[in-house]
């Protein structure tokens, strides 16, 4: 009788990690639909994983859409600050640049991100 008890949780833990790994390899996070507050970790949490020379396709497949985004055309080269809200300053419903952490693009591709990102995008 144990025996038949066991096997039984057995199965029904092995399906449930089966179900809650499938669920999280066939349902990625959708940044759209967070309120701010999950937002605005799951981009701290994102930002971790960023790496210099990443294309920015890739960059906004793991972060996803910015909450602000500025752009400019220097001679022929395309620069992009793409600002992704990681701080909470004032309860007022706007997402503002001192609340994000800009990622800067030089032709598609991350060379910066954090407070001298966008003071370089500036100078340029």
């Amino acid at each position: 009788m144990n025996g038949k008890v066991f096997k039984r949780i057995g199965v029904g833990v092995a399906l449930y990690a089966t179900f809650v790994a499938a669920l999280i390899i066939y349902n990625p996070d959708d940044t759209s639909s967070m309120d701010w507050e999950d937002r605005q970790e799951f981009n701290k949490v994102q930002i971790t994983k960023l790496e210099l020379g990443s294309p920015k396709e890739s960059v906004m497949l793991l972060m996803g859409p910015p909450d602000i985004s500025e752009a400019k055309m220097i001679d022929s080269k395309q620069i992009q600050v793409m600002f992704y809200r990681t701080q909470h300053k004032q309860s007022d419903g706007i997402t503002t640049q001192d609340e994000c952490t800009p990622l800067l693009f030089e032709d598609e591709q991350l060379t910066a991100w954090g407070d001298g990102a966008y003071q370089t995008y500036l100078d340029l």
